[in-house]
């Protein structure tokens, strides 16, 4: 099992570089930060299972999670990366049923959970606070449709570009994007459903019309 601290106290400022967190209420903050505990994860340690309890709303606030399943085969498929400071959970905080996906550690990774039931009692006794659970919801729902369309419509090289940005942003959470994202070309080539072989020749393309740089276990964007 993880281990499970008290939060410390300067992790506020850091958390409001998240867009949903920053918006919230000074009340709900509060609640978030009183209520939540540090999970220390080893690299590959699982935060959580697919199937397993709906145990808490979580944020990633150092190191980076993979979300995913295992396909026919066992081999992981994953989904989407997670950085700091983005939250997840939102889903089974609201319908309290089994985790949808596996949560995987990329390296040593702090998230911090906010027990499930300690924040359904408070949301329960203040319930203009739900709106604010329903936004995060809305904004992964509005990522999944784009994320569809962009499947149905556009090449892979324009997929990949969108999907970079989309992570360069934390999934619409993170209003600087970042420049650098840490990630494998056999992982993203499992987010996006095709060959290594097809990523790595689109990053190449990309690459030659001066869209990105690719580096070891990273790629780092340009424009």
């Amino acid at each position: 099992m993880p281990s499970s601290e008290s939060l410390p106290t300067p992790l506020r400022a850091a958390l409001a570089s998240d867009e949903w967190f920053a918006a919230c209420s000074a009340e709900l903050q509060d609640v978030l930060l009183r209520l939540g505990r540090v999970r220390h994860l080893a690299h590959g340690q699982s935060l959580f299972l697919r199937g397993g309890p709906a145990d808490g709303l979580c944020c990633v606030i150092a190191g980076g999670l993979y979300i995913g399943t295992l396909n026919a085969e066992g081999q992981p498929a994953e989904l989407a990366y997670l950085e700091p400071y983005q939250w997840f959970g939102e889903i089974g905080l609201i319908d309290g049923l089994p985790r949808t996906h596996n949560a995987v550690a990329d390296g040593e990774t702090h998230v911090l959970v906010v027990p499930r039931n300690a924040l359904q009692d408070w949301l329960d006794g203040h319930p203009d606070h739900w709106r604010e659970l329903a936004r995060l919801v809305c904004q992964k729902l509005r990522v999944a449709f784009v994320v569809l369309e962009e499947l149905a419509l556009l090449p892979l090289e324009e997929r990949i570009q969108r999907r970079l940005c989309l992570l360069a942003q934390g999934y619409g959470s993170r209003g600087a994007p970042r420049r650098r994202i840490r990630l494998g070309q056999e992982v993203f080539a499992r987010m996006l459903g095709v060959s290594r072989q097809s990523v790595n020749k689109a990053l190449k393309t990309l690459e030659t019309r001066g869209f990105l740089r690719l580096h070891y276990g990273e790629i780092e964007l340009l424009k």
